[in-house]
């Protein structure tokens, strides 16, 4: 009911700036925070935002998101894909600090689909968008054969817990939040899975 009523669609790269926003909404702003640190001169952070989700490659890309439309607009997207079958190397001298810890927990679960993204405009929240587009998660990581869904979510976003939990997302570990001159709230980065 929920598909047939708000259209869900592949982004497209004109969806740039929406997943900028939808992407700084799930990072509680520490994506803003961190292109502001990456900006060009002449570049404000929204614009790191845009090109980054213009890529063709990396997980932040249009390629790995889908959005959810409403009242002709995009209300929510879905960010994802499957993270290799072995952990990857974090070369620490040459990633931002801040990353670190979220590369960390992502070597904890190789082989699942990863929900990098999963977040809907204020106006559009308690439309169910996020439960429905966590059920398309859940279906593309079967088609995909993955080990589970696994996500990344700040211990202080208890609405998003409370969602996770409800989809059937269990907590398995956390690591501190290196913040970095980001004001954001919350300590922990928690790491949640869905086995499926």
């Amino acid at each position: 009911m929920l598909m047939r009523t708000y259209p869900l669609r592949p982004a497209a790269i004109s969806d740039d700036r929406a997943l900028a926003e939808l992407i700084n909404f799930a990072g509680e702003g520490a994506p803003y925070y961190l292109w502001g640190e990456m900006a060009e001169p002449g570049e404000t952070p929204w614009d790191v935002g845009c090109r980054r989700a213009r890529r063709k490659e990396g997980g932040f890309s249009y390629r790995n998101a889908f959005v959810t439309e409403a009242g002709g607009e995009v209300a929510a997207a879905l960010i994802g894909y499957q993270l290799g079958p072995e952990p990857e190397h974090i070369d620490y001298d040459s990633t931002p600090a801040a990353f670190v810890p979220l590369l960390q927990l992502e070597n904890l679960v190789p082989g699942t689909w990863y929900v990098n993204v999963l977040a809907t405009y204020e106006r559009w929240r308690g439309c169910g968008f996020g439960t429905h587009l966590l059920e398309i998660a859940e279906c593309i990581a079967q088609r995909a054969q993955a080990s589970g869904i696994s996500l990344i979510v700040s211990d202080a976003n208890t609405a998003a817990r409370r969602l996770y939990e409800r989809c059937g997302f269990a907590e398995c570990a956390s690591r501190t939040m290196v913040k970095d001159g980001w004001p954001g709230e919350g300590d922990n980065w928690i790491l949640m899975v869905k086995e499926i």
